[in-house]
């Protein structure tokens, strides 16, 4: 039995580690990030009409940051990302989506992750490979943060519902 302490994990300052970053709060939290590289897929999107006809190929690139994920200690998927649910997530939108700029799509997959998957940041990059015979790849890559205070995305609502949930209950005057 190996008694020896369990190796660091590395982690990111921030998603930008290696750009200055201009939120220097943002910078002092310790993101851990989850990603899937190289997902290929075809799916109907464009903006001329020989794109609107006929599935083509999208390679996505996804990477969410999630402040240092408890699963680095408890060893559970249910805390943190799993990466797998998000391939598959990423193959309904593929099938489902009726999106005709990549820069929606990407948006899309962003909006996904933030809000299904509880990321709070996210970059993501969708490349349409040998759209033209004299490029090698076409695409956009986008980077979003979740909201500071998600339960303002939310509503009046979500928020009285946080503060029973966490046994502050609102006072009557």
């Amino acid at each position: 039995m190996n008694t020896s302490p369990r190796p660091s994990i590395a982690r990111l300052s921030s998603p930008n580690a290696s750009n200055a970053s201009p939120d220097a709060a943002e910078a002092a939290v310790p993101m851990d990030l989850i990603f899937i590289e190289g997902f290929s897929g075809q799916t109907v999107i464009g903006i001329h009409d020989s794109e609107l006809h006929h599935p083509q190929p999208l390679l996505i690139d996804v990477h969410a940051g999630v402040p240092r994920a408890r699963a680095c200690d408890t060893d559970r998927i249910g805390d943190t990302i799993d990466y797998g649910m998000v391939r598959e997530r990423l193959v309904r939108l593929m099938a489902e989506h009726r999106l005709q700029l990549l820069e929606a799509f990407a948006e899309a997959i962003a909006d996904i992750l933030i809000d299904e998957f509880g990321a709070s940041w996210v970059r993501v990059k969708v490349v349409k490979p040998r759209k033209f015979d004299d490029v090698q790849a076409v695409g956009v890559q986008i980077e979003r943060h979740a909201p500071t205070h998600r339960a303002s995305k939310l509503g009046h609502g979500a928020t009285v519902l946080n503060f029973l949930a966490s046994g502050m209950v609102p006072a009557k005057h």
